[in-house]
């Protein structure tokens, strides 16, 4: 059975295609830069690499495209072959609880909650009804990044803001990255040989960071809230900051709130610290050369992720291990090490020779560590995959 789990952005759509229930890859690929002549599709299968530069004016050509080079390049003979399709969504707020299939009600209400997540969930609106139009009868859900967290309790998730905003506007903490915390959790309660009441804190840092409390696989806390922006700072966001800031910054540079909120997601974190760049990379390079600002920017994030680790630590009631995942957690030694040399009062240790072998998975904590780190690759797509499957 093959089904495709996709990811569309405002201006791009990515997908994979598996078969399941092997959760097999059978081929990958991006379209992105969307609305542009120069717009770009890339196509990966069996060890092979395709990639060509066309005009693609819109989400609609850019489905035409993905699904007819699946058939150009023999990975499916049919569109027919295509039995389920997944669809990531960022926002579900509290209307959604669970993954839902999707139809005009669905789809129209995912459309509303785009005041939540206006740079997403419009995005992923106009891939679901393109790829509605292609495949009509064929089984199609939303998984929304914010279900995983639907666990966490009112103390955890409501803001000490007054009552009637979260009753009138829905504002509270939603969380974020739930396909991914959901997975890794997972994969961690295997690799603690599926012990009940397990206690893990899953630190996906990307671009986008966010760390999550999981108690016998359910998420009991999260640091993003509202939207992405809250919680640690991260390549081009500010993470946690004091309101009042801007306040400050409005009346001293005369910019609008609209504009404030920009430079708090788009201009600040890694980016906005250091001068120089939103890539750890970059940043980590520029750290080594002796780069002040660059060393600072890793440091804050670290502080900060440690301080959630610990004040999570709390909530857990103790931990049984540390999940490192996505591009910086999968692949940063130093980011690591940074982060655990906070952790001295927990007594997690690395092995040092394991965290900075590359591409390690696993266990990569010392023998006399109180507490285990796991390195675990997200894949959201997969968790998409298997939820259709289980509707199938």
């Amino acid at each position: 059975m093959k089904i495709i789990a996709i990811n569309a952005g405002s201006s791009s759509l990515k997908f994979q295609l598996l078969k399941m229930p092997q959760e097999e890859v059978i081929a990958s690929g991006l379209v992105e830069k969307i609305g542009s002549e120069d717009a770009g599709f890339t196509i990966k299968y069996n060890g092979s690499k395709d990639s060509k530069v066309l005009n693609i004016p819109n989400h609609g050509v850019a489905v035409k495209l993905l699904l007819d080079g699946l058939i150009e390049h023999e990975i499916i003979k049919t569109i027919d072959e295509i039995e389920g399709v997944g669809h990531r969504v960022v926002q579900g707020g509290e209307v959604f609880n669970e993954s839902a299939e999707l139809n005009n009600v669905t789809i129209a209400a995912i459309e509303s909650l785009a005041s939540l997540a206006p740079l997403h969930n419009k995005a992923h609106v106009i891939g679901m009804r393109e790829f509605k139009k292609v495949l009509p009868n064929v089984l199609q859900l939303a998984v929304f990044d914010t279900t995983f967290h639907q666990t966490m309790e009112e103390e955890a998730y409501l803001y000490a803001t007054p009552y009637e905003w979260y009753e009138k506007y829905g504002v509270r903490k939603y969380g974020f990255h739930g396909t991914s915390h959901q997975y890794v959790s997972e994969e961690a309660i295997k690799l603690l040989d599926n012990k009940k009441d397990s206690k893990i804190i899953v630190c996906h840092i990307g671009n986008g960071v966010s760390i999550t409390a999981i108690r016998d696989g359910k998420s009991i806390d999260t640091s993003m809230g509202l939207t992405p922006l809250e919680g640690v700072p991260m390549g081009t966001r500010t993470g946690n900051i004091d309101p009042s800031v801007l306040g400050l910054i409005a009346e001293r540079e005369g910019k609008s709130l609209e504009e404030l909120l920009d430079i708090l997601n788009k201009q600040s974190g890694y980016l906005g610290v250091s001068g120089i760049s939103n890539d750890s990379r970059d940043i980590a390079k520029a750290a080594h050369e002796g780069n002040h600002r660059a060393k600072l920017a890793m440091q804050l994030q670290a502080k900060r992720i440690a301080d959630y680790i610990g004040s999570y630590y709390i909530r857990l009631k103790g931990l049984d291990a540390i999940a490192f995942t996505a591009g910086i957690g999968e692949n940063s030694g130093e980011v690591r090490n940074l982060i655990v040399d906070h952790l001295e009062v927990l007594n997690v240790k690395l092995d040092q020779k394991l965290n900075t072998t590359r591409g390690i998975v696993g266990n990569i904590a010392s023998k006399d560590s109180s507490v285990k780190v796991f390195v675990i690759p997200t894949d959201e797509e997969v968790m998409i995959a298997r939820e259709v499957y289980s509707r199938l």
